[in-house]
């Protein structure tokens, strides 16, 4: 990808945060993004041949150790067979990976991030409330991938989970602190007056090749483990219960992207594919958390029967589990370690950029600090955060992957029932050059109020540790469910409202 146009770059030029800082233009000059919600444009007529790019962010992003714990969730806290589990986790990830991969066609048409689209639906005010449950999210993911990884580093040498988690942290912030240059190959959102200087080779090739190392680890894994696979029935026939809890779990896991999706081809050019921005995205995707949940699934069942496992395996110590899987290759092994621990950072680093969006949609005023201060204020808070929960992984994973996705089915229905029966799926309907005023967006009462009442059946559909409603005790977990169906229903009469008094 090649230059913003003039008046984005003049944009760049223009910020506060960036003209006035000696720090900033010395990093403009490195090569390190600064630009953060204000819309991208580039020029027509440029080379749109490296759009797989996404599909390496997505690759990349979820080919780690927190796929394959997800995985493992289904033995072992919600009773299921293998055969279950991986049909589960095969059927809700074809779905639940739709809506990331659909947005992420928004941004080479948009040119705006995320959760700044959003406001077409949800309003300049009225965003904020997603926002903040996107910033959650986001932390809240970056914190169990900094507790994988730190228990993934401690079991390689003689150094704490806590160490590990800094460790893992502070590698993280080097990544998302850079930008979009490093995550994808090449410099994908930087202006030629920005290029001055480039990050190392190393760098620039982040996003492309982080997901090669985990592969070999997991390759190594099965290699030598394979052996000790087993298919031990569940105690019991799986109930529908179970399978829609177990989904509900995994719809938090992969549905969430959605609120990113876009952050990551904003500058790609406007006349790119939407089919093959769609299909890079999802196989980026479906790929790895399949495959790896899969596999967790499996390790799981089988580690009471692999004293090596099952002693890596004590206290829910996911890291301590392919540890023993590794056992048999010795030294080499504990170098594989290292390997997968990085791995989190690869998922860490997106969505700490993306954190940085949100949090000037949060609070628009803050859109002329620079990018790359959120990066560092988002890990001062997920290193204590992490550290405070590193022995509570489990019971932290079911219940937040358990929680975000509710939310999550109520933002992706009004997005979708506002695009294509309201701008009727053309984004010519959207007036860019309006994103950032008040006045020229709907109001957002619409879709907060459609998503609000939506909890009046998601609430009582719940089944979680901590909750379980009257129809999740006789149903399973539907609650993902009723948000996207009910959220819908309610925002079409609500829009058409709000339309008619308001007029946008």
């Amino acid at each position: 990808m090649q230059d913003l146009d003039e008046k984005g770059e003049s944009e760049t030029r223009s910020l506060p945060g960036i003209n006035n800082l000696s720090l900033s233009r010395r990093l403009l000059t490195w090569g390190v993004e600064l630009r953060g919600t204000h819309p991208s444009r580039l020029r027509r007529g440029q080379d749109g041949e490296q759009f797989s790019k996404i599909f390496f962010i997505w690759l990349s992003a979820n080919t780690n150790i927190l796929s394959f714990s997800a995985g493992t969730l289904g033995p072992v806290a919600f009773g299921l067979g293998l055969r279950d589990a991986c049909l589960t986790i095969l059927f809700f990830n074809l779905l639940c990976a739709a809506p990331p991969a659909y947005f992420s066609t928004w941004g080479p048409k948009l040119g705006l991030r995320q959760m700044c689209a959003s406001r077409y639906t949800f309003g300049y005010y009225g965003v904020m409330v997603p926002s903040l449950l996107a910033l959650v999210g986001g932390i809240g993911f970056c914190i169990l991938n900094s507790i994988l990884g730190g228990q993934a580093l401690a079991s390689v040498g003689n150094i704490s989970w806590t160490v590990g988690i800094v460790i893992i942290a502070v590698i993280s912030l080097v990544v998302s602190f850079c930008g979009l240059k490093v995550l994808s190959w090449s410099a994908l959102s930087t202006p030629t007056h920005e290029r001055k200087m480039t990050l190392t080779p190393h760098f620039r090739r982040y996003e492309r090749l982080a997901w090669i190392p985990v592969l070999l680890v997991f390759l190594v894994a099965v290699g030598v483990g394979g052996k000790n696979f087993v298919n031990t029935p569940a105690a019991a026939p799986a109930t529908a219960s179970q399978i829609l809890t177990f989904g509900a779990t995994i719809a938090g896991f992969t549905m969430t992207w959605a609120a990113f999706g876009a952050d990551y081809t904003a500058y790609f050019h406007p006349g790119v594919s939407s089919l093959r921005v769609f299909l890079y995205s999802y196989l980026g995707l479906n790929i790895p958390i399949i495959t790896l949940q899969c596999l967790g699934a499996a390790a799981a069942i089988s580690a009471p029967s692999v004293p090596d496992w099952d002693a890596g395996y004590a206290g829910g110590n996911v890291g301590g589990l392919v540890d023993g899987m590794l056992h048999p290759v010795g030294g080499f092994g504990k170098f594989l370690m290292v390997l997968l621990s990085l791995s989190v950072t690869a998922n860490n680093a997106p969505t700490i950029y993306s954190l940085c969006m949100g949090f000037q949609t949060l609070v628009p005023p803050l859109v002329v600090v620079p990018r790359y201060v959120f990066s560092v204020f988002a890990t001062a808070v997920i290193i204590p955060l992490s550290i405070v929960g590193q022995h509570k992984f489990y019971s932290a994973l079911s219940n937040f992957l358990g929680l975000i996705g509710y939310w999550a089915g109520a933002w992706v229905s009004a997005l979708f029932v506002e695009h294509l029966y309201f701008r009727k799926g053309n984004f010519a309907n959207y007036e860019i050059r309006h994103w950032n005023v008040p006045s020229k967006l709907p109001l957002g009462a619409a879709a907060l109020g459609a998503s609000a009442l939506s909890f009046a059946l998601v609430i009582p559909s719940m089944s979680q540790v901590w909750y379980t409603g009257p129809i999740g005790r006789r149903t399973g977990d539907i609650g993902f469910e009723f948000a996207l169906v009910v959220t819908a229903l309610l925002y079409i009469p609500l829009r058409h409202l709000e339309k008619h008094w308001r007029g946008v």
